[in-house]
């Protein structure tokens, strides 16, 4: 065993150690056997001397991130936290970069563009149930669409599900013109935009027409059991602890779940807790059900939604000590 000291010179230590001690207990879930001792400005760590020195780099780059804009960013975290493995598991395969999944219209060749996408793909080879967290930008949805897809289109399922939360259901959607399908198509555009992607519009239509495909509000995913379906939710951190332990739940035989969301655009009212939030603290080490963290490294929109990402991220105001 190897134990080294840190003292947090002109740094804060909520920024290094979290609310609550979260961000120590993240760092030790990526670094099993090491342990973390904190008091005030000192922060020991006993372990293996190999990962110790590992640890050593990555602290090092935190506290220099922390040093220049007096804070870092939760995405920022997680990027210097697993700068290589891009992931909260690193039992996940890494899928080949020339991996097609789907062959959409046009000649359009669909296919994993980052390493986050790779390893989302990777992921759902050897899990049930795959959840895909990171920022705007990096293809979470339009990859969970095509691995559905592709699925479908092998004759594994025999349906695809794809729900999101509306956020602003209730009152505000009353005001909207139209039937209830009018009032949350809105919400669940981006998954027609990327089925039209990859399926014939008139297959699309009948798939969509005879509930081979369904696109529900998450509201609706209450009282069901999917079999021999693959279900996605998108935009699931803003789905409530009820409201996505009820979309697991949902899970009958041979279905296949990915549950896409960004943890740092939480829309919820204050008083409502994120059930994205809570499923990556408590569902971590259970057999089936894999972690795979993006970053802004796998933006693959407009070259400039990674300068606007990192422009927001520097101007965020520094955390209450």
């Amino acid at each position: 065993m190897t134990e080294h000291i840190f003292v947090l010179d002109n740094i804060s230590p909520l920024e290094v150690y979290g609310v609550n001690n979260s961000r120590l207990q993240q760092i030790e879930e990526g670094f099993p056997g090491i342990k973390f001792v904190a008091r005030g400005d000192e922060l020991k760590i006993r372990g293996e001397e190999e990962k110790i020195e590992k640890l050593k780099s990555i602290l090092g780059a935190l506290f220099e991130e922390i040093k220049k804009r007096g804070r870092v960013s939760e995405n920022r975290f997680n990027e210097i936290l697993l700068p290589e493995s891009h992931q909260e598991n690193p039992k996940i395969p890494l899928a080949p970069a020339d991996a097609v999944l789907v062959h959409g219209g046009g000649g359009l060749i669909i296919k994993p563009k980052t390493k986050g996408q790779r390893l989302m793909v990777g992921a759902e080879g050897n899990n049930d149930i795959v959840f895909a967290v990171g920022p705007a930008g990096t293809g979470k949805t339009y990859m969970a669409v095509a691995l559905a897809v592709k699925a479908f289109k092998e004759k594994r399922v025999r349906k695809i599900v794809l729900c999101r939360p509306a956020v602003d259901a209730g009152e505000s959607l009353g005001f909207l013109p139209g039937d209830m399908k009018d009032k949350v198509d809105p919400y669940l555009r981006p998954l027609y935009d990327a089925l039209g992607d990859m399926i014939h519009t008139e297959k699309l239509k009948y798939y969509l027409d005879n509930n081979i495909i369904e696109i529900v509000p998450l509201a609706y995913m209450r009282g069901r059991t999917l079999n021999h379906a693959y279900v996605i939710m998108d935009e699931a951190q803003n789905a409530t602890e009820v409201q996505l332990k009820m979309f697991l739940t949902r899970m009958g035989e041979h279905a296949r779940m990915i549950i896409t969301g960004d943890d740092t655009q939480i829309d919820l009212p204050p008083r409502q807790r994120s059930g994205l939030v809570q499923c990556m603290k408590i569902l971590k080490g259970i057999k089936g059900i894999a972690f795979v963290r993006l970053n802004s490294s796998d933006v693959v929109r407009h070259r400039l939604v990674k300068d606007i990402l990192a422009a927001y991220e520097s101007n965020e105001p520094p955390k209450k000590k």
